[in-house]
């Protein structure tokens, strides 16, 4: 399995006001597959995607990523790490605003040693004629389909996506699934994507439905729908 997270516990807090928020977390995700945590605000979601992405550490348990364990890396190694292997997608873009949207996305493309062609990615994004802008310049869309470059010029092997359209319209909304959609397919990333958006487990191959720092539920999509399918 690619993917692989073993008894995951994490706490915050100390004596009386400590609150645990993963309560003991096994999950196993196959390489290329779109993942959707789903679950409320508080069920632990989030807490357990900055886990997966090395931003925050366990307290107890394992994370191996093609049979690495995070917890045995020194901090340098964990970077590096996370650098060659991981990208990232918030929902709030963070993007450099003195910087093009080109900029921007060849700054993903430094940190790796087999970078994609940031012409063609480009083109994939629907950025190509938008290439030259700051992102002062941009909608909403066009500013997180930059994150989305940035994110992946890199050929990460897992995409974290935190929430990605949780910023923008229904429609903008629909066409960024659908982006991550055709470029995971078209890039062979496994995705992992926290969303409190019920519908969006519809273009799942695997769905994990978190409450209370604990999974309720998991299972997988025998019919999956297209990103363009999905309606809310």
């Amino acid at each position: 399995m690619f993917l692989e997270l073993k008894n995951i516990r994490k706490s915050y807090g100390e004596a009386d006001s400590r609150t645990e928020v993963l309560k003991g977390i096994d999950l196993s995700v196959e390489k290329g597959k779109l993942c959707v945590l789903l679950g409320a605000s508080g069920s632990g979601k989030s807490t357990l995607l900055n886990i997966i992405g090395g931003i925050d550490q366990a307290d107890e348990g394992e994370v191996l990523i093609n049979g690495d364990r995070m917890s045995q890396m020194k901090d340098k190694e964990l970077t590096a790490f996370r650098r060659r292997h991981l990208g990232y997608i918030f929902q709030m873009y963070n993007l450099i605003p003195n910087l093009t949207v080109r900029e921007n996305i060849e700054v993903g493309a430094y940190l790796s040693h087999h970078p994609l062609d940031t012409d063609e990615l480009l083109n994939v994004l629907g950025l190509y004629d938008h290439r030259d802008k700051l992102p002062s310049q941009l909608s909403g869309g066009q500013q997180q389909r930059t994150s989305i470059g940035r994110a992946v010029v890199k050929n990460p092997d897992i995409l974290l996506c935190d929430e990605p359209t949780g910023a923008l319209d229904y429609q903008t909304s629909k066409e960024i699934l659908k982006l991550i959609e055709t470029v995971s397919g078209k890039y062979g990333n496994t995705v992992i994507m926290v969303t409190h958006n019920n519908e969006i487990k519809g273009m799942a191959d695997q769905v994990v439905q978190l409450r209370d720092g604990r999974i309720r539920r998991q299972y997988f999509n025998e019919h999956k729908l297209k990103a363009e399918e999905l309606e809310w």
